[in-house]
């Protein structure tokens, strides 16, 4: 007696097809379960038995021999059970089906036969569409990611006797689960955080607001209690909403890290990422036995915030720098190698020497120079030359703090940022996976950001005073670009490209301090 169910194993942000095989023997009862499990799949047998129990059915009572094909793959978590438990209810005779290979079969056995939800059921929804199968069998908790797969029928159960009744024919489903992706999208944009509850910085929200509309890497450098967490927080508020493309490649990264809310269909709101500064490099970028993905993954599309920069392990700081011009982490292990995408928007905040009040007009720094080159050095230059943007923010006045006027509302600043983005979507449409001024490569800059004779005196004069590196000169004109396009611009004119190269004029007056 043999059957064979179909189910899924995650590899990085993408899914194989497993098949469940199950053979059972009229031999002394014993079970082998084979394919490379892990832990979690072993242990299965203990929560299939007592489902089955639970559920009406018998364990098999012969030589039972259940094999996770391909062999040579690693499988791991507990999404094995429900086919596992089907193969044995069908090898067995104990229900017969003709459907099972028009399904994808996966989820979590309680102990009682109810499921429980998994973890990267919407990349496993992706492979059982590009395999061809009908439709994918899971818990119900997982049905709103799995429906996002169009062409692809999903059907949501809350038990093993509820999959085993649909499996027979006496289950009825009227129609696959559905959802609507306009009232998602529409529900998740409020933000309870505003642009409009700083008191003053006008020149750090502009620069913020270039950021946002470029997806451009930003630093602010200021004394304590200057605003800067404040500001950088607030930052998601005046990003663009995610485009449905965005939304399924960063709801693919948190349904394989488990980071998915129950019932959630997606991703629909920019992440925000902000990690203590005792995060390992491995929870940074990524890592395990098996390669999970890190915080910069996380933060795909999204904002990672690195507050007290220099606190950070050097280590943890060096390993974002090839992600950072790549957009993506590759994650290598002795049997295996993973890429996972890393396009983020990084945003520092830090103090300018050990007791924040360098510069300060207001309070006297109590650090010296040695002091100071000591904890400024704890940030490479190359990390440092990789940010776009670098911005002092300094401590905020009492006549700006006791001021009733109400700042600009983070709406009216994100219908800018929108506007501008907008833009660069018609002028990146025939280039696949450029999504704003920030991803260009040396191609696109050529393309897009030509400069006029007054524009490239002004580049070539700020190049040899701040002595300005190659990658510098790229990150500038992709800044430049970006205010051109706030502004509405076809051209970059020497005012764009002024303001651009001033948010670079802070790095040689911040390292000769």
């Amino acid at each position: 007696m043999f059957s064979r169910v179909l189910t899924g194993a995650t590899f990085g942000v993408n899914a194989h097809l497993v098949e469940v095989e199950t053979n059972i023997e009229q031999r002394g009862p014993k079970f082998f379960l084979v394919g490379l499990p892990d832990n979690a799949v072993r242990e299965s047998i203990e929560r299939v038995s007592s489902a089955l129990r639970n559920s009406g059915f018998h364990f098999p009572r012969g030589r039972t021999t259940v094999n996770l094909a391909p062999a040579d793959l690693k499988k791991e978590g507990s999404s094995y059970d429900l086919p596992i438990a089907v193969g044995m209810i069908t090898a067995s005779e104990q229900i017969e089906t003709d459907i099972l290979d028009k399904f994808l079969i996966l989820g979590e056995l309680a102990l009682d036969g109810s499921l429980r939800p998994i973890h990267g059921a919407l990349v496993m929804a992706v492979e059982a569409k590009a395999r061809g199968l009908r439709g994918i069998i899971l818990p119900k908790s997982n049905a709103k990611e799995a429906a996002l797969v169009e062409g692809l029928d999903t059907y949501p159960m809350e038990s093993l006797r509820e999959t085993a009744d649909f499996l027979l024919g006496e289950h009825q489903i009227l129609a696959p689960f559905k959802i609507d992706l306009e009232e998602v999208f529409a529900r998740d944009q409020h933000y309870p955080l505003d642009f409009a509850d700083v008191k003053g910085q006008e020149n750090v929200k502009r620069s913020l607001e270039v950021a946002a509309a470029g997806g451009h890497n930003i630093i602010l450098i200021g004394p304590p209690g200057s605003g800067k967490t404040m500001l950088a927080k607030r930052l998601p508020t005046i990003l663009p909403p995610l485009s449905f493309e965005e939304a399924v490649e960063t709801t693919k990264i948190h349904s394989v890290a488990g980071m998915l809310p129950p019932d959630t269909a997606l991703v629909s709101t920019r992440p925000f990422r902000s990690p203590h500064h005792t995060i390992s490099d491995s929870a940074l970028v990524g890592g395990g036995t098996i390669p999970r993905p890190g915080e910069i993954s996380l933060a795909h599309h999204g904002v990672l915030f690195l507050d007290e920069l220099p606190e950070f392990a050097r280590n943890v700081l060096e390993v974002m720098r090839q992600p950072l011009e790549d957009a993506k982490v590759t994650i290598s292990r002795s049997k295996m190698s993973v890429d996972y995408p890393a396009n983020f928007m990084l945003v520092c905040a830090m103090n300018p020497c050990p007791c924040g009040n360098h510069g300060n007009p207001n309070q006297e720094c109590t650090c010296n120079p040695m002091q100071i080159r000591k904890y400024v050095g704890k940030i490479s230059g190359p990390l440092m030359d990789r940010i776009d943007i670098h911005v002092e923010v300094p401590a905020v006045k009492f006549t700006e703090l006791a001021s009733r006027r109400p700042g600009e509302l983070s709406g009216s600043i994100r219908e800018r940022v929108v506007r501008s983005r907008e833009i660069q979507r018609r002028r990146f449409a025939g280039d696949g996976g450029i999504f704003c001024n920030s991803d260009m490569q040396t191609k696109e800059i050529k393309l897009h950001c030509q400069l006029n004779t007054e524009g490239a005196e002004l580049l070539k004069m700020a190049m040899n005073r701040l002595g300005l590196s190659a990658r510098a000169y790229d990150r500038i004109l992709k800044v430049a670009r970006t205010i051109a396009d706030l502004s509405g611009n076809d051209q970059i004119c020497p005012e764009h490209l002024g303001e651009a190269i001033q948010y670079r004029s802070l790095d040689r007056e911040f390292y000769s301090a």
